[in-house]
């Protein structure tokens, strides 16, 4: 543990005020006393300002979990800051998280405290840099510390822009929701004016229409229900540089923010939303919908770390879809596991779409050992047959579209609501 120890400048102090001293005593010139006079009283009152005992320090942050972007701040409670003067901080520039100052230095008087503002430049499980703290007492006679503090851990969360798809959703499969179904029901979309039935209430009652024709006729509407929506997340391997939010993008960055995306979208319209990831982690989330939920799945995906899974083989993952589940898959597609997930899960009769997260510049990182002009061609060659795994699953009928902001799945999905209305022809 730090204890309080005599401080440089009084060190200093004590030393010239003390040879001031001695030269006026041996050259008996008075005017030397007059000189160090200043110092030797500086020296007096750091002496008469020890403290008494130890300081408790407590740091602390505003949040542990933020989205990209947001900021929390590194504050410090010191405890017996009567005794205290300044408080000088010093934390370490940690990966992704950015400081302001820029330094990370600060100092000020105690009492006055002045925090330290930390933005999360990119999701996922942080840790804020660590951090020093000296004290100093009244006239900067002893200092305690430095002493280093772990950072404290934070949740970023990916950031979610939600895209104004209005667009049905494919397959409507629940009881109650914002989507029309194909069946009637008890909803206000208007279906068709047909002969009335025992059972049908009498406010459905078309008056024009029973009086014209003679007989009664009521206004048929359809169900309105709520659809379900499986995130498929390909975190096998990380593609691209990521130098955080606003900057350049990886292929998991652009992954979990798409993904983040629709979510808030069809869980704030009232969808049940499920999450699986393919990594290591193998992070699930169930089906369900609300602000706990969303933030749920935000918190899942905030765990992901790239990688093989190490439990089950990725074409034998259960994804646990039920029928009309409309699946999204976040990949760049540059492994066969992935394409045959996307092709079982189409063979289900499950309408899927494919979102393209490969930034344009990406390139694999080689070793000082390989030959650059090797690694290139090798990656040139491995772009040619992702091309044609995308091209095959575009002529399955399953929608490939790259990430292009919040907007992007909407014409996607107003298409296959399209075509799930479609009159379906079986084979004879």
């Amino acid at each position: 543990m730090s204890q309080w120890r005599v401080s440089a400048p009084l060190v200093r102090a004590l030393l010239v005020s003390g040879i001031g001293l001695g030269l006026a005593l041996l050259l008996g010139r008075p005017v030397a006393v007059v000189l160090v006079a200043p110092l030797a009283v500086f020296a007096a009152a750091g002496l008469l300002g020890k403290p008494r005992g130890l300081p408790r320090v407590l740091p602390g942050t505003t949040y542990t979990q933020l989205y990209e972007g947001q900021a929390t701040s590194s504050q410090l409670e010191v405890e017996s800051s009567d005794e205290i003067e300044v408080v000088s901080r010093a934390a370490a520039q940690a990966e992704h998280m950015a400081l302001r100052p820029a330094n990370g230095a600060v100092s000020y008087r105690a009492g006055r405290e002045r925090s330290l503002a930390v933005s999360a430049r990119r999701w996922g499980q942080r840790r804020i840099g660590e951090e020093k703290v000296a004290l100093f007492s009244r006239w900067g006679g002893y200092r305690w510390g430095p002493v280093a503090y772990v950072g404290r851990e934070v949740s970023v969360l990916p950031a979610s822009t939600a895209f104004g798809a209005q667009a049905a959703a494919p397959a409507p499969i629940g009881l109650i929701g914002a989507h029309r179904s194909r069946r009637e029901g008890d909803g206000t979309e208007f279906s068709s004016i047909r002969a009335f039935h025992a059972g049908d209430r009498m406010r459905r009652i078309n008056w024009r229409v029973s009086l014209r024709s003679g007989s009664l006729h009521v206004v048929s509407t359809r169900s309105e229900e709520d659809a379900a929506l499986l995130l498929v997340v390909d975190a096998l391997a990380d593609y691209g540089i990521s130098r955080g939010i606003g900057s350049d993008e990886s292929s998991l960055d652009v992954a979990m923010r798409a993904g983040a995306a629709v979510a808030q979208q069809y869980i704030g319209q009232g969808d049940r939303v499920s999450l699986r990831v393919v990594s290591p982690g193998g992070e699930y989330v169930g089906y369900g919908s609300g602000t706990r939920h969303l933030r749920r799945i935000l918190g899942q995906m905030a765990r992901t770390r790239p990688g093989l899974p190490h439990d089950v083989e990725v074409d034998r993952i259960d994804f646990r879809t039920v029928p009309g589940t409309l699946v999204v898959v976040l990949s760049p597609m540059l492994s066969d596991e992935m394409a045959t997930v996307a092709v079982r899960l189409l063979r289900r009769g499950l309408p899927v779409i494919v979102v393209d997260t490969l930034p344009a510049d990406a390139a694999p990182s080689v070793s000082t050992e390989t030959d650059p002009q090797i690694a290139s061609l090798a990656w040139r060659m491995r772009l040619v047959e992702r091309r044609h795994v995308l091209e095959r699953l575009a002529g399955a009928g399953c929608p490939v579209v790259a990430w292009h902001g919040p907007r992007t799945l909407e014409e996607v999905v107003r298409r296959l609501a399209l075509r799930a209305q479609l009159p379906r022809t079986g084979a004879r």
